[in-house]
């Protein structure tokens, strides 16, 4: 019994003690006491719940990746549209080099026709090879005829001229 005793003594002191503060904070007449106007109460915020934490943590990455993912479009775009307007300038400025390359072929082409159609052909070329291969024969036959003229001419003077240097002529 006697540990009885020691037991509930310590019992009894705790329940004394607690009272005690009791009635200090508890009290029916400061419960009724009007209290002073600090101000507004914030309302308690209630606790996000698991569901609706993920929706909206769900949106927000999604618009966050979407945004990024857009801004990554937009320079790919800028840098596609910047190339694509590299080659079209390149392909400009080669048109320009084949257009004026044509240009010039052109010209060729023109003093080519022009020059085919002033020269002779290998039938014209043969036409007169033969005409003056026929006035060449007839000048040297006609030559040869002119030699023998000739020809025949001195041998009459050189007759003459032996008949006069026999007989000598006084007068």
């Amino acid at each position: 019994m006697a540990s009885l005793a020691a037991r509930a003594c310590p019992l009894a002191r705790t329940q004394f003690v607690r009272t005690q503060t009791r009635l200090l904070s508890n009290t029916r007449v400061v419960r009724q006491e009007a209290t002073p106007n600090i101000g507004s109460v914030p309302p308690a915020k209630r606790p996000v719940g698991a569901f609706r934490g993920g929706i909206v943590g769900f949106l927000f990455g999604f618009s966050l990746a979407s945004s990024l993912a857009a801004y990554h479009l937009l320079e790919e775009y800028k840098l596609a549209s910047a190339a694509l307007q590299a080659s079209v300038e390149e392909l400009q400025t080669s048109t320009q080099k084949v257009s004026a390359h044509v240009r010039r072929i052109e010209a060729v082409e023109k003093d080519l026709k022009a020059l085919s159609e002033t020269s002779a052909s290998k039938e014209d070329v043969a036409r007169v090879r033969a005409e003056v291969k026929k006035l060449y024969d007839g000048l040297h036959v006609e030559f040869l005829d002119l030699r023998a003229h000739v020809w025949g001419i001195q041998e009459d003077v050189h007759a003459l001229s032996k008949k006069n240097s026999t007989t000598v002529r006084i007068v």
